[in-house]
């Protein structure tokens, strides 16, 4: 084990060290601090007043708005109310009009020039003492000597008809209902929309009556406005109401420039202005999880930094306390807790999209072995084994490229859903298209067509003068193909079950090493957090079970593939359980093979009761130990060991369950038995995508473009190769891409990270003000 003491560390393997600080600050410098605090980004404060509501925390109205939006809200409510004013105020005007002419009427003027409202005549001269009228609450005039009152008022047009009915109904035809339409669209005071309306008066005796006349035009939504039956009255009223008009407009106006004024100052810093809005409400936010102390002098705060940051943070609160000319400084020590500490990993453009892809999964525990490490290769190398073609790859290339040439540009832009999540993906659809390009050209492949890169077949016809191949047959006339598969097979009646047997024992042997990979991060972990029994009795069992079935398959494949052995491996591995001491025969592919076979069986049915038996036993042995005054912390396995798992049922002796830990024990060694041959089986689907891939690939050449190549029309072949780029671009690299990439992450987070990754861990979320725009969006 001394060589693994000497290897250098991993920064990526492993999260960052993280310790529980607590901060005491004084009031007259705890904006600038958390401020300071939020430009560094390296504290995740904890919430000390959760059991309040957000109503009775402490800066409940520092946090609500600044004062230039509380300024712009401001202006857009006082112009909403003075609109709506005006709007009122035309509607009057109109009920004077055209209410006045219907009182004309009613009492019989001589002249139709009294009968009618001239508003030219009405404009020559002020009274200002009688903008009384105008405030009064009168919806109604009466006659002294014939006690007739009425209202007055506007309705929608479309109202009118069962308004006139409802009124009819409700005085029992003890009223008389006049109506004048308004002659032009209406703005309504309420909804801001142009209508089409009518103005009504309505003529009625008695005090019921009066009352049930106005809560029929409440109900219908109808504006009554008073209107007096003397004309000289009328005439002031009106004059008041134009003069109002007048100034409204003038208002409006004003208010109108003034708001654009206010725009245009802050349009050109409006992106500055509001992070800004943002950094305020953030940091007053944060305050709130602050307590302060008993003397009322103090904020206390408490949070996760990582130990590398202590320096820093220490920095920012002495800078805090010097820009404030604060008299006492700020208090920053660590504390003991028995909480677990959140999880960081230090990422950059490059790592970010891996991390994203395992963290999706499960975060990781705190200190616990990071997939992400490993999936940087085999990810994107799974999907190009799903989507090897080097044509297809320079595609893939290309998309990237585009996308990491113009960084800059499309990351200060905001993006659709779908093209955000490849722009954040970039680095992974490069190296995706790097793989492809390498795999393609290992089963040379560019379009489905086979290229002759390196070099000449190692093929040729039976005869010179041949011209097909594929019938006359081929012989072999030099040496093998230097890289990848030859592009004679291509065509040939062997092509399908070479490529097919090629691509299966391929497939099981990326899955052997990536299943042995995720057991070998599962030993590194255990000896990482000093945990002894998982490294005895579950690292050990599981890395024989496996091998000595799977492990074994792989090496058979190994051996045939370089002795060139006719052995039937189905035969070798079905007789291996079904008759271990019978004779191999032709199947035999080197001395031994049937007494290593039977040692193999063995030690693989050895496993499963060392990997379910042993652990548990221990584990209740060890408890009574400790609830007897022994100590067992010579073993140094974190699963005994209270302060390091706390929320471990084993970990606690007074909660100790046996048949908890045999049944959590007995369905982990059944996942993992069964998963052997499960999660063995699921890697095919690297050879099955491969096919697919490549027959769909073939089918679209043959009889897209070739076909279409075939006549002497060029409109035909422009639609053939239309055809073909549109098969190719929506299908082979939108669909096959997609499905690649879902199966290769399935891969990792099912066969791969099972193996060694928990996944039950929290993120690390420092108050930061470069994530402000994330977590708004």
């Amino acid at each position: 084990m001394g060589v693994f003491d000497r290897l250098p560390p991993m920064d990526h393997l492993r999260s960052e060290k993280m310790c529980y600080v607590q901060l005491i600050i004084p009031a007259e410098c705890a904006r600038i601090a958390v401020t300071y605090l939020g430009e560094l980004g390296l504290l995740q404060f904890k919430d000390l007043n959760e059991d309040k509501s957000p109503f009775q925390r402490i800066f409940v109205n520092q946090a609500k708005l600044g004062e230039h939006e509380h300024e712009l809200l401001e202006m857009n409510t006082n112009s909403d109310k003075l609109q709506q004013t005006y709007n009122e105020l035309l509607e009057f005007k109109l009920v004077l009009t055209k209410a006045g002419g219907i009182l004309a009427s009613s009492h019989n003027h001589a002249a139709s020039a009294d009968r009618e409202l001239d508003e030219d005549m009405y404009q020559k001269a002020v009274d200002e003492g009688n903008t009384y009228l105008l405030e009064q609450g009168v919806h109604q005039s009466s006659n002294g000597n014939s006690g007739v009152r009425f209202v007055s008022g506007i309705i929608l047009k479309s109202k009118a008809l069962a308004f006139e009915r409802m009124l009819f109904r409700a005085t029992r035809g003890n009223m008389l209902f006049n109506q004048a339409p308004a002659g032009e669209p209406v703005t309504d005071p309420i909804s801001g929309e142009e209508v089409e309306k009518t103005v009504f008066v309505v003529f009625f005796s008695g005090e019921q009556a009066k009352a049930k006349i106005l809560k029929i035009c409440d109900s219908f939504g109808a504006s009554c406005y008073p209107v007096p039956e003397e004309m000289v009255k009328q005439r002031q009223i009106f004059h008041e109401v134009s003069a109002r008009l007048s100034d409204l407009e003038v208002t409006l106006d004003a208010g109108i420039q003034h708001r654009n004024r206010a725009l245009e100052s802050v349009g050109s810093q409006l992106w500055r202005w509001t992070i800004m809005v943002k950094k305020e409400k953030a940091v007053y936010d944060t305050l709130n999880m602050l307590n302060f102390d008993v003397t009322k002098k103090c904020l206390v705060g408490e949070g996760w930094c990582p130990i590398f940051a202590k320096s820093q943070i220490r920095e920012c609160l002495q800078r805090a306390t010097l820009h404030s000319n604060s008299q006492v400084g700020t208090i920053f020590h660590e504390m003991d807790t028995i909480d677990s500490p959140p999880t960081y990993f230090r990422t950059d453009k490059f790592t970010n999209a891996f991390q994203e892809i395992v963290d999706a999964y499960g975060v990781a525990r705190y200190q616990e072995a990071n997939p992400a490490v490993y999936s940087v290769i085999t990810f994107p190398f799974l999907f190009a084994v799903m989507f090897g073609d080097w044509g297809h790859g320079i595609c893939l290339l290309l998309g990237a490229l585009v996308l990491i040439l113009r960084e800059k540009k499309l990351s200060s832009q905001k993006l659709g859903s779908f093209m955000e999540m490849a722009f954040g993906g970039r680095y992974v659809i490069l190296l995706m298209a790097l793989f492809s390009i390498y795999c393609g050209l290992i089963y040379n492949e560019f379009f489905s067509v086979p290229f002759h890169i390196f070099g000449k077949s190692a093929y040729e016809c039976r005869e010179k003068s041949c011209s097909d191949a594929h019938t006359l047959g081929l012989i072999k006339v030099r040496d093998p193909y230097p890289f990848g598969v030859d592009p004679s097979w291509r065509g040939s009646r062997s092509e399908l079950p070479f490529l097919n047997s090629l691509k299966m024992k391929m497939s099981i042997l990326m899955g052997v090493a990536q299943m042995n990979l995720g057991i070998l991060l599962s030993y590194f972990d255990a000896r990482f957090h000093g945990n002894v029994l998982d490294i005895r009795y579950q690292f050990i069992p599981q890395m024989i079970f496996l091998n000595s079935l799977f492990g074994y398959l792989a090496l058979l494949i190994l051996i045939k593939w370089c002795t060139g052995s006719q052995a039937d491996l189905y035969h070798v591995m079905i007789y291996m359980f079904l008759d271990p001491a019978g004779d191999l025969g032709e199947n035999q592919l080197f001395w031994g093979q049937k007494e290593l076979q039977i040692l193999l069986l063995l030690l693989a049915l050895v496993a499963v009761p060392w990997m379910l038996f042993p652990k548990p036993f221990i584990l209740k042995k060890l408890h009574k130990e400790r609830f007897q005054g022994h100590t067992y912390r010579f073993l140094g396995t974190s699963e005994m060991d209270p302060d390091s798992e706390p929320d471990s049922a084993r970990a606690r002796h007074d909660d100790f369950n046996f048949s908890e830990v045999f049944v959590h024990q007995m369905i982990h060694s059944i996942e993992f038995v069964l998963g052997a041959v499960s999660n063995t089986a699921s890697y095919l689907r690297l050879w099955a995508l491969s096919l697919a891939h490549s027959e769909l690939s073939t089918v679209f050449y043959e009889k897209l473009l070739v076909l279409a190549w075939g006549y002497d029309s060029l409109i035909v072949r422009l639609v053939g190769l239309v055809v073909f780029a549109f098969a190719t671009g929506f299908i082979l690299l939108g669909m096959e891409s997609l499905s690649a990439f879902l199966h290769a992450l399935r891969l990792h987070w099912v066969e791969f990270m099972n193996k060694f990754y928990h996944g039950d861990g929290y993120k690390f979320k420092p108050f930061s003000f470069a994530l402000l725009a994330d977590d708004e969006d």
